[in-house]
């Protein structure tokens, strides 16, 4: 498994790198199969914000974490992201077990922190590929990566479908119909 650490507007220092692996290593041991772990460290004014995005087979795992010291930032990360996966490991292994994969510890804590924040206008555009799945692996792929919002190709209709959070707490979808050609 390759843990890439790069920084914007920092130089990464190797006493970074390696506190950064060796805070990593209490995650690393709960997955089989990572195939990446994408570390990104900035300094936006007083503020170090560190970004970790854990690839797994078929799941995506993301934290992120901004503090006044880099080192803080790092532990806190570790932490948000490992309470992520005690919170959904029995639905994570119970999907992935499906798909044959062993993957988390059992045993980890449960908790979770949520806390993106929403863009006010478009500055970035992705491109990811769609991998089919159900209503109940999006809500919870949703959720470990803390978005309030995700597109997903549903396994059962076979379209694009866009799981969001609503302000009372619930999900809602968004399924198109296609009246009509272009």
């Amino acid at each position: 498994m390759e843990i890439n650490v790069r920084g914007k507007n920092i130089e990464v220092t190797p006493a970074l790198v390696s506190y950064t692996r060796k805070k990593l290593g209490k995650l690393v041991k709960y997955f089989d199969k990572a195939k990446e772990i994408q570390v990104v460290m900035s300094v936006i004014r007083d503020e170090h914000i560190v970004e970790v995005t854990v690839i797994l087979e078929g799941l995506i795992l993301r934290g992120e974490e901004s503090t006044g010291d880099m080192y803080a930032s790092i532990d806190i990360v570790v932490d948000k992201l490992e309470k992520q996966v005690a919170k959904y490991k029995t639905r994570l292994n119970k999907t992935l077990r499906k798909r044959g994969v062993r993957i988390i510890n059992e045993k980890m804590a449960s908790a979770d922190a949520r806390g993106e924040e929403e863009e006010a206008r478009v500055v970035k555009t992705k491109r990811f590929p769609l991998k089919p799945m159900s209503l109940e692996e999006a809500v919870m792929q949703m959720n470990l990566l803390g978005h309030d919002f995700f597109v997903f190709a549903n396994s059962e209709s076979e379209t694009v479908n866009v799981l969001y959070w609503r302000k009372d707490g619930n999900y809602g979808l968004i399924e198109p119909e296609i009246y009509g050609a272009y």
